[in-house]
């Protein structure tokens, strides 16, 4: 049997991690969470996720900035960037670091699905 995949979210809002986290479970995985930018880095560090959603704007520290400190921390690290206040640079921004998708919230479940299967390939 495999084990199920370690999913971080990172959202300051708590609705939004509620909901991620539900769809996450129905999906098999295990999810832990994150309020803020500072607090998503210390996570990374202690649960070692397979992979991680993340908001752009969050107190603290914000999405792109953690981003960086999560691919030191980790080059090989799969993170999809979620922002309501998708511009074109942050999406460049993102990817150019190393995201591997970005989603515009709201989202819907499909992008949801679709973006775990793409954790899982960077996996193999």
């Amino acid at each position: 049997m495999q084990k199920p995949l370690k999913i971080l979210i990172s959202d300051d809002s708590l609705l939004l991690r509620k909901k991620l986290r539900e769809e996450l479970e129905k999906l098999g995985c295990q999810v832990f969470e994150a309020k803020d930018g500072q607090e998503v880095i210390e996570a990374y560090s202690r649960f070692r996720p397979d992979g991680v959603f993340m908001d752009i704007v969050m107190p603290k520290a914000n999405g792109i900035d953690a981003l960086k400190k999560i691919k030191e921390i980790d080059p090989e690290a799969r993170v999809i960037m979620l922002s309501s206040t998708g511009t074109a640079v942050n999406l460049l921004e993102a990817l150019k670091l190393g995201a591997i998708d970005f989603i515009q919230k709201p989202y819907n479940s499909s992008q949801i699905v679709k973006a775990v299967n793409d954790i899982i390939r960077k996996e193999s």
